[in-house]
C-alpha cells in the first residue's frame, strides 16, 4: 500500500487586519468569541496549530490609523492561555518579537503556555517590525536590515536582527534546557554577543521538550536561519516552480547543523476562496479583493511606495507621471527603499498594458496568491503541491474573521481526508506530535 505524503495545515491572524470591519460576517478583533470560534473551528478540521501574530503597533499613514486595518489587537499569549482552557488538541502559536522582548520572560511565557496546554505551544520568532514600532519601547532606534552587523549601541538599536534572533532562540533553549527532564532545576549562564545572564529559570522543563519554534524565510540571511534554529517555516506562497526552489534550498542546509528533512516543516501562507464552480469563486475572490482597498487605502499603498503625497490624485484616474522618492519619510519600509524604483516601474506597465487605475492596480498588483476555485479543484492542488515538495503544508489568513475558515473545514478537508493526504484524526497530544517533529534531546 502506497502512503501518501501528508498535508500540514495551520490558520493565521495576523498583526494587521486582513478582514473588512464593514463585512456583516466578520467578528470583534477584540472580542474573546471570535478567537474561540476561530481555534474550535480549526481544531474541529484537526488543523496542526493557531498562530496568533504580534501587532506591537497599528499601522499608520501620515499620523492617521489605516482604514482597514484593526483597531485594537490582543496580546497573543494572555490570549492563547485562555484558548488552551477551550480547546484540546490545536498547537497554539504566538508571534513575538526579538527585537523587542528578553530571551528571559519570552521563554519563561512561552514554558508556561505549554505546561497550561498539555505540550502544544509555539513561538513565531519575528526579527523585523516594522520601523514606528521601537518608539512604543522607548527606543531611539530598531534594528535594521539594512545596517552593518555590530553589537548594540547605546540607544539600544541592534543593526544585525537576525543574528540577535538566532542568539535569543539559542538562549531560550538554554533555559528550557535548565531543568532537568526529571523535574530538578539547574543554574543557567549566558554569555554572548547581544546577551549576557546568569540565574535560574523558574519553569520545569516543557511537556513537549522545548516549544516549537516558528521561523520565516524570505532572505537568504533567514533560510540560513531557520535551517539552525526552526521547527517550522512559513514562506510566501510563489508559483510551484519557486515553492519547489525555496523548499530544496531550505532543506538543503539542514545537514550543516546536523538535521534531517523531516526536522523541518516549510509552509507557504495562502488564502483561499471557494465556491460552486469555478466563475462563482473567482467572482468572490475579486469582491474580497475590491472590500479590502478602498479608494483610500490604493492612495495610501502607492504613497508608500512613491514616497510623495499624492492626496489629490482620484483613485480611479492613472497612475501618476512623477518619479518615486525612495528617500522620503512616508517610506515605511526603508530596507526596500531602493527596490521601490523598480516596483513603481512594474505597477507603471501593469497599469499601461491593462489600462488599469490606481485602484486597479492596487488590487491587481498586491493580490496574494490564492487558491481559487470549487472544493475539489482547491483540494487537487493543495495535494499535487505537497506530492511534489512544494511546500508540507500551508499556513491559511481567513477572509472574514472568524468565519472564514468554516467553509474550508467543512468543504476542503473531508476531500483531502478521502484522498488520504490529511488526519482523520489527532494521533497525539503535542503540537510536535501534530508536526510529526522529534523532541529535542535534551542538553543539560
Amino acid at each position: 500500500m502506497t502512503v501518501r505524503k501528508q498535508i500540514h495545515l495551520a490558520v493565521h491572524v495576523p498583526g494587521t487586519d486582513d478582514t473588512v470591519r464593514s463585512d456583516p460576517r466578520s467578528g470583534s478583533p477584540a472580542e474573546f468569541a471570535s478567537f474561540v470560534h476561530l481555534a474550535r473551528t480549526a481544531e474541529r478540521g484537526l488543523f496542526d496549530f493557531l498562530l496568533v501574530a504580534e501587532g506591537l503597533r497599528l499601522p499608520e499613514h501620515k499620523g492617521r490609523i489605516h482604514d482597514l486595518d484593526v483597531v485594537g489587537r490582543p496580546e497573543p499569549l494572555t490570549l492563547l492561555s485562555a484558548l488552551a482552557a477551550v480547546t484540546e488538541r490545536l498547537g497554539l502559536a504566538a508571534g513575538a518579537c526579538t527585537a523587542f522582548h528578553e530571551p528571559y520572560e519570552l521563554a519563561r511565557r512561552l514554558a508556561t503556555l505549554d505546561h497550561l496546554s498539555g505540550g502544544r505551544a509555539a513561538w513565531n520568532a519575528v526579527t523585523s517590525p516594522d520601523a514606528r514600532t521601537a518608539e512604543n519601547f522607548r527606543r531611539l532606534g530598531h534594528p535594521d536590515p539594512a545596517g552593518p552587523p555590530e553589537a548594540p549601541d547605546s540607544a539600544g538599536t541592534v543593526r544585525d536582527p537576525l543574528a540577535r534572533a538566532t542568539e535569543f532562540v539559542q538562549v531560550a533553549r538554554e533555559l528550557w534546557d535548565s531543568w532537568t527532564p526529571d523535574g530538578t532545576p539547574r543554574p543557567f549562564a549566558h554569555q554572548g554577543r547581544h546577551f549576557d545572564i546568569a540565574g535560574e529559570f523558574t519553569v520545569p522543563r516543557a511537556p513537549q521538550g522545548h516549544p516549537v519554534v516558528i521561523g520565516s524565510a524570505d532572505s537568504p540571511q533567514e533560510r540560513e536561519f531557520a535551517a539552525s534554529a526552526a521547527d517550522v517555516v512559513l514562506t510566501r506562497h510563489g508559483t510551484p516552480e519557486e515553492s519547489r526552489a525555496l523548499h530544496a534550498d531550505v532543506k538543503g542546509r539542514l545537514a550543516a547543523y546536523g538535521r534531517a528533512p523531516q526536522d523541518l516543516r516549510i509552509m507557504p501562507g495562502v488564502s483561499v476562496v471557494l465556491g460552486d464552480t469555478a466563475a462563482e469563486a473567482q467572482e468572490r475572490a475579486a469582491t474580497a479583493r475590491r472590500q479590502r482597498t478602498s479608494p483610500r487605502h490604493a492612495i495610501v499603498a502607492l504613497e508608500r511606495i512613491w514616497g510623495v503625497d499624492l492626496s489629490a490624485y482620484d483613485p480611479d484616474g492613472p497612475l501618476p507621471d512623477i518619479d518615486p522618492d525612495p528617500g522620503s519619510t512616508l517610506v515605511r519600509d526603508r530596507a526596500r527603499a531602493a527596490e521601490l524604483l523598480a516596483v513603481a516601474e512594474k505597477w507603471r506597465t501593469l497599469s499601461r498594458e491593462k489600462g488599469l487605475s490606481i485602484r486597479q492596480t492596487v488590487i491587481e498588483a498586491s493580490a496574494r496568491q490564492s487558491f481559487v476555485g470549487t472544493p475539489q479543484a482547491v483540494a487537487d492542488e493543495l495535494g499535487e503541491l505537497v506530492r511534489t515538495d512544494a511546500a508540507d503544508g500551508f499556513v491559511l489568513i481567513p477572509h472574514p474573521t472568524p468565519g472564514g475558515l468554516d467553509e474550508f473545514v467543512d468543504r476542503v478537508v473531508p476531500l483531502l481526508q478521502e484522498r488520504g493526504t490529511f488526519r482523520t484524526e489527532y494521533t497525539g497530544t503535542t503540537l510536535r506530535s501534530h508536526l510529526g517533529l522529534p523532541e529535542p534531546v535534551w542538553k543539560g
